[in-house]
């Protein structure tokens, strides 16, 4: 009986989806375009064109830009926001740019909730937890009698101390849901981040209540539609942290699920450091709205512990992953004299004007086409025939502007676009003091392969690889995922004065909490497992480093305390690029991360060649505003061992690879494109 593994990741242009036939072992990959605003019919339609009976589906998978999305574009729900009374204004306060204090362009960040929609409800505790105050439950009651009278969409609640102590929080969300209903989205700032910094702790809660109800919303409908095609497949989402959830879990915490899309990638990367044999990585991930770039450092992906989005801060672990508005569909302008592209989008409606939906306006995929990168009719597997003189029309439409011809405006975008996305990858790795010369790049993303070795060219790095099915890498990257959740506890000491038998007890009873509540994920015992950190800092410092730990029993070590003061050291010089081996330290907060192993998709593997030749033809190509002769080929017209140099263009259902001039390409034993600069090779 055939059975699959599925996955599926939705970008503001397509729709992406990957399958694993668990009997044949064969991967396929399918692109469906985006429909806004009904996300689910572009989900379906694209599962039943690559699987007959759905009813065969036996693990799915998602990426959801839902929540990311009702964020951006500011069509979350009306918040209402419950603060202790006396320091109700935290929200609005908020902090200055500790990042930019000579910018004189500093604006600050757009608040989620309006001033008159925050209520200062009476009630306090101790930064012990000990109660103060009792709260005042008759004001809580008016606030929900005016949510509902007022057609609020969720309420927040935020409480002074309340990662100390819950009782009021919990206690308001009984009240509120007696007046309410039991479905109503509040969201308490406790569990949406357990960690001490009221601001950062109450905005994590507001982000959560304000795209909840979409996410929720996408999600059961999703599920029945799902249902009423025979899945019977529990459904899983994509958490920000790279783990998976349940849709059910998911529902209940949405802000974990805000950037599930994009970190897709992150954990194809891990998974591909076993492939390639390299364990640091820039994955680059160019879709047809933005280009997003994360890291894997030692085989690990590059994950922190909060992340800000349009300046407003959320507490929770979550991949790194820096986007900017650069993809096939960025619109070229003129500003100022001056050529400009992106970050607005054609999107998937009306798309780049090659697209033939009435767009006239030149995108970056305009101008690819133009130079003969595109093949017309293969893009998108042959989804689409693309029109050349709507391309044309569009980028003579601006370049007349500033007395380009087409060629000359053509690759004008392409540059333009290629040195926003270079910078975009400097402010993730050089501004941390990470060199990219000493990591490979990753390319996917549905034009990712086509800009990336240019990328790679302008910042010097030697190697770029591009994955089998790099167009939907995401979505197969979440098919290597497992259940992950995250637990904090807060727990402040000096080093001198931590008690080493209270440490530990408290991450076992943490660890304990943390694998249990795995059940729920249908997680068997044997496969859960649990890793520790710490967060620790200098004496008299306000911010922190994430250090791990071996397991909940190693403070009971001797060495402890100089073991984790030699490693924070050496975290903090890599980081910041010196440190005080031996000053006063300081432990912050307490992570406990679970893991449910969950059966991965095998790892993809192809024939070797039987000789050096492979099918070809010879094309002219646009280079540096020269006609070049160019090998082209199909992506699986190439075998293991094949060899060949640029320029050249790859071609395949869900991405186009283009290697300049000055490059070489393998193909390694698992259909992997393996560019080299041969200038650097040299020089190596």
């Amino acid at each position: 009986m055939t059975s699959y593994r599925v996955s599926m990741d939705i970008g503001g242009t397509f729709t992406d989806i990957v399958t694993f036939n668990e009997s044949t072992g064969e991967f396929r990959a399918t692109k469906a375009s985006t429909t806004p605003g009904h996300l689910s019919t572009g989900v379906l339609g694209g599962l039943e064109s690559i699987i007959d009976d759905l009813a065969d589906i036996d693990f799915i998978v998602h990426g959801t830009t839902q929540g990311l999305n009702a964020f951006l574009e500011r069509r979350g729900v009306r918040v209402l926001l419950l603060a202790t009374e006396g320091v109700q204004d935290v929200y609005h306060i908020a902090r200055g740019p500790r990042l930019r204090l000579y910018d004189a362009q500093y604006r600050k960040p757009e608040p989620l909730v309006e001033r008159k929609d925050v209520i200062g409800i009476a009630g306090r505790f101790q930064y012990d937890g000990s109660e103060l105050v009792p709260l005042d439950e008759d004001a809580v009651r008016a606030a929900a009698a005016r949510a509902k009278a007022e057609g609020y969409g969720a309420v927040a609640v935020g409480y002074l101390f309340s990662y100390r102590n819950p009782a009021h929080e919990l206690r308001t969300r009984e009240i509120l849901r007696e007046v309410l209903g039991e479905d109503f989205t509040v969201s308490l700032s406790h569990e949406a981040a357990k960690e001490w910094r009221e601001y950062e702790r109450t905005s994590s809660a507001v982000i959560e209540a304000y795209t909840g109800p979409v996410v929720r919303s996408y999600l059961v409908d999703l599920e029945e539609k799902l249902t009423a095609r025979g899945v019977d497949a529990p459904l899983h989402i994509m958490q920000s942290s790279g783990g998976v959830l349940t849709a059910k879990s998911a529902r209940e915490r949405p802000l974990q699920t805000l950037l599930s899309g994009p970190v897709g990638g992150a954990i194809g990367g891990e998974a591909l450091t076993k492939i390639v044999g390299n364990d640091n990585l820039i994955g680059v991930d160019m879709g047809g709205t933005s280009f997003d770039v994360s890291l894997v450092v030692n085989g690990v992906p590059d994950v922190s512990t909060e992340a800000t989005l349009e300046g407003l801060p959320m507490l929770m672990s979550i991949v790194n992953i820096h986007t900017i508005g650069a993809g096939g569909g960025s619109v070229a302008w003129v500003e100022a004299g001056g050529l400009r592209v992106g970050p607005r989008s054609a999107g998937a409606q009306p798309g780049p004007a090659c697209y033939g939906r009435g767009g006239t306006e030149p995108t970056v995929t305009d101008a690819n086409f133009v130079l003969g990168r595109v093949d017309a009719e293969n893009f998108a597997g042959g989804q689409m025939r693309l029109d050349h003189e709507a391309a044309v029309s569009a980028l003579e439409s601006v370049g007349a502007k500033l007395g380009f011809d087409v060629v000359q405006m053509a690759e004008g975008i392409c540059n333009v676009a290629n040195s926003q996305m270079a910078q975009a990858i400097r402010t993730i790795t050089i501004s941390r003091g990470i060199e990219p010369r000493d990591f490979s790049l990753v390319a996917f993303g549905g034009a990712g392969p086509m800009h990336a070795v240019f990328l790679a060219k302008e910042l010097g790095i030697r190697e770029t690889i591009v994955p089998r099915f790099p167009g939907a890498f995401s979505a197969w990257g979440m098919l290597q995922g497992d259940i992950r959740r995250d637990f904090t506890e807060p727990y402040y000491f000096l080093d001198e004065d931590i008690d080493a038998t209270d440490m530990s007890r408290v991450l076992r009873a943490v660890e304990t909490e943390a694998l249990t509540s795995l059940e729920s994920e249908g997680i068997p015992a044997a496969d859960r497992y649990a890793e520790h950190a710490v967060d620790v800092r200098y004496l008299g410092q306000e911010y922190f480093l994430t250090v791990p730990l071996e397991n909940a029993d190693e403070p009971l070590r001797d060495d402890f305390l100089e073991a984790l003061g030699a490693r924070f050291a050496t975290a903090y010089e890599a980081r910041y690029g010196h440190s005080t081996l031996g000053a006063p330290i300081e432990i912050v907060t307490l992570r406990t991360r679970v893991v449910g192993r969950l059966e991965s998709a095998s790892a993809f593997t192809i024939a070797p060649a039987e000789n050096a030749e492979f099918d070809h033809e010879i094309r002219k190509v646009i280079f540096d505003g020269q006609e070049l002769d160019t090998v082209v080929t199909e992506r699986d017209a190439l075998r293991a061992g094949h060899t060949f140099s640029g320029p050249a263009i790859v071609i395949e259902a869900t991405a186009t690879t283009v290697v300049p001039p000055g490059f070489s390409v393998a193909v390694d034993e698992h259909g992997s494109l393996v560019i080299t600069n041969l200038e650097l090779e040299s020089e190596a």
